[in-house]
């Protein structure tokens, strides 16, 4: 099966979570705890651009921290801001 390459506009949803911006683009996220970092079923992993991201701390570390199959290069699509520095990231969303 080949692998879907999707792109968002960043100044569409420059602001809005990542999250946000890829349920409302059609993306297949469940976010069951609504964005508040507790479930990871946000998930996301960064391809490329992971420099242009601040380290995970908070919740979103604590969560990250207890997922079995978690990289240096997951992230919570919930605790993402989209903004300018993400232009040209590459990110893959995990099968459930």
């Amino acid at each position: 099966m080949e692998e879907e390459t999707a792109v968002l506009d960043v100044q569409q949803f420059e602001g809005h979570s990542l999250m946000e911006a890829l349920k409302s683009s059609g993306y297949d996220l469940l976010a069951a705890c609504g964005g508040m970092a507790l479930c990871a079923s946000c998930r996301i992993e960064i391809e490329k651009g992971i420099g242009a991201l601040a380290e995970p701390f908070g919740q979103e570390l604590d969560t990250l921290d207890v997922l079995p199959d978690a990289a240096i290069s997951s992230r919570l699509s919930c605790q993402l801001k989209v903004n300018q520095e993400m232009d040209g990231m590459h990110i893959r969303i995990p099968k459930s």
